[in-house]
Parts: C-alpha cells; sequence; structure tokens
C-alpha cells in the first residue's frame, strides 16, 4: 500500500469512529408515564364527564393516550380512605406526575410522596385541607384547581330558599371524613349562619359510604325535611344518580353544586362545571413535564358558575319556581 492510500485509510476509519451509529443518534424521546386517581373506575356510569374533559384537555395540547402519553388509572370504587395506597402503587410505578379527581384522592397523593408532582382537578378547599399553602403559593408538591366549595354553601341554600318560599327545615347531606376538619366546620358553619339569616331549620344527615344513602334519606324523613342541599363530594358526584332518584322518591327539593344532578333530574345546582375544571388540568400536567414546579403554579379558581332549574322536577313536585329565580337561570330544563 502506498503512503497516499494509507494515509487516505487512515482518516477514513477515524471518520468512521468519530460518527456515532444512527441508531445512538435519534434516541426516542421519552414517553411521560402519569397515574391518574379516580374515585370511580373509568367504566362508572358517571365517570365519563370528567375523565373525557382531562383526555380532551390533554388532546388540545398534543397528548394522545397510548402514543406520546402513558395513563395508569387507579380507582377507589367510592371508598376514598384507599386513595393512599392506589397512590403508593403510582408511586412504585414511579410515574412522573399524578392527576388527583379531587380533595381525598389528592390527600392520598401528597401522603404517598412529596416529590413527585400532584395536580389535584377539584378541590374543594386546598388550604383549609392542608394540600397547599395558599392559593398564590402552593410551596409543595400539589397544585391544580378549586371549586370554591365552602363559599358556595351558602349561596346554594339561599337558592334553594327562593325557589321554595315555603321551606322551613332543611337537611343538608354531607359525607363523613372526606374533607379536612377546618373544611368540614367551615361548610357547617356556612350553612347555620345562612339557615338563620333566612329563617330556615337545618338538619346534618351524614354518609360514610354510598351504602349508607338510604338511611340517610330515611333520617331526612324522620326530621321531616323538606328540602336537601347536597354539600360538596366526591362520592356524590359518583353516586349522583341514585341521590336524584332517592329525592325524588321521598319528594324532597334538592340543591346540589354540580349541574350533572340537574340533567339527570335533580331540582337545582349552582356552582362551578366539573368537567371544565378537569379539562382545565391537563394545562398543569403540560406545563409540569416542560418543567414547571407545582410550588409555583398558583391553584386556579373558577370564574364561571351555572346555575341550572330543572322545571320538569319541579312540575312533578308539584312546586311553582318563582319569576325572580327563573330569570337568573343559565339554563332551565323544561
Amino acid at each position: 500500500m502506498t503512503a497516499a492510500r494509507l494515509i487516505l485509510a487512515v482518516i477514513l476509519m477515524l471518520g468512521l469512529l468519530a460518527t456515532p451509529p444512527a441508531a445512538d443518534a435519534q434516541q426516542p424521546a421519552k414517553v411521560p408515564r402519569i397515574g391518574m386517581l379516580l374515585t370511580f373506575s373509568p367504566q362508572h356510569p358517571e365517570t365519563p364527564p370528567v375523565l373525557n374533559a382531562f383526555l380532551q384537555g390533554l388532546r388540545d395540547l398534543g397528548y394522545v393516550e397510548g402514543k406520546n402519553i402513558v395513563i395508569e388509572y387507579r380507582s377507589a370504587e367510592g371508598r376514598v380512605e384507599r386513595f393512599s395506597d392506589l397512590a403508593a402503587e403510582l408511586v412504585r410505578l414511579k410515574v412522573d406526575l399524578i392527576v388527583a379527581h379531587n380533595t381525598p384522592a389528592a390527600r392520598g397523593a401528597k401522603q404517598a410522596t412529596t416529590t413527585i408532582p400532584i395536580v389535584a382537578g377539584a378541590m374543594n378547599d386546598p388550604v383549609n385541607d392542608g394540600l397547599v399553602a395558599s392559593l398564590a403559593r402552593p410551596a409543595g408538591n400539589v397544585t391544580g384547581l378549586t371549586f370554591l366549595g365552602p363559599e358556595l354553601v351558602a349561596k346554594r341554600l339561599q337558592l334553594l330558599k327562593e325557589a321554595v318560599p315555603g321551606v322551613s327545615r332543611v337537611a343538608a347531606l354531607w359525607h363523613r371524613g372526606v374533607h379536612g376538619e377546618r373544611t368540614m366546620q367551615n361548610m357547617v358553619k356556612e350553612a347555620e349562619a345562612a339557615a338563620r339569616a333566612l329563617g330556615v331549620q337545618l338538619q346534618l344527615v351524614g354518609a360514610g359510604d354510598p351504602n349508607d344513602l338510604d338511611g340517610a334519606f330515611s333520617a331526612m324523613t324522620r326530621g321531616r325535611a323538606d328540602a336537601i342541599i347536597v354539600f360538596p363530594s366526591p362520592m356524590f358526584y359518583g353516586e349522583r344518580r341514585r341521590i336524584v332518584d332517592l329525592a325524588a322518591k321521598h319528594r324532597l327539593p334538592a340543591s346540589y353544586g354540580f349541574r350533572e344532578a340537574a340533567d339527570l333530574g335533580g331540582f337545582m345546582a349552582y356552582g362551578a362545571s366539573i368537567p371544565d375544571l378537569l379539562r382545565r388540568a391537563a394545562t398543569y400536567v403540560d406545563k409540569i413535564l416542560k418543567g414547571a414546579k407545582p410550588a409555583d403554579l398558583p391553584v386556579e379558581q373558577p370564574t364561571k358558575f351555572e346555575l341550572v332549574i330543572n322545571l320538569k322536577t319541579a312540575k312533578a313536585l308539584a312546586l311553582t319556581i318563582p319569576q325572580s329565580v327563573l330569570v337568573r337561570a343559565d339554563e332551565v330544563i323544561k
């Protein structure tokens, strides 16, 4: 081999060594893996509105489940005390982020990890429930959205009294153990103050799980309640069809915090859209996957509240709703 050819061969060999293999040059991007804590399974008849809203929010941001994002689902099947164990499973799977459907799910997730980011889709009172330091500066690994639970309890009772002026005894259906003690105290305080101002007697009726609902309505009947307000609860949201049916059976007009109950035949509802909150939760997921820290993302509050009245249900209960209330409704179901 001539000297020129030898030099050329050495140059070519050095060039090959300096060029990385094609497989190394194009490493596939890591697919984010998130865990999702739901009150009921994705197959539960009342889950699709919130789950579909969240998945649509992801799609709007370019994430498609099974393609560029993986979701590990865990369901408490209505038993919120299971969330801690379910969250611990997700931590062991080393997910990049946990999406918690609601306050109990977020609490369970926070008990399981202080490092994995947690996005809560619909929190009741995140400060008093101990999930964040403040709405503006969450400070820990939890952020997300709130539907302002305690703040709207009095408003729902006021609207119920305006819609049914003859109401004198109102039962407040509450979910035992679902919220922190301070949050529960605040909701009861708001309801009792509104009841006094409106001249109605308030009867607190608790339910610990779905099996307690029949007994709760029997207690309302024994207490001679003539209307109901339903305190915020993920279990009540998931069992809304059953609660609406029980209210109809006992002929009690009920005021709910979510419009889905009115859509199913509930008397009236006032509050923020829960599916919309879950859709917005996807924006937090996107920001965190791109490097943002939960501590730096303020908790979002709703700016729009819907008043929905089911006129068909009112007629079935032989109630005439004043026109002054109907004209304020965002939607009247006939």
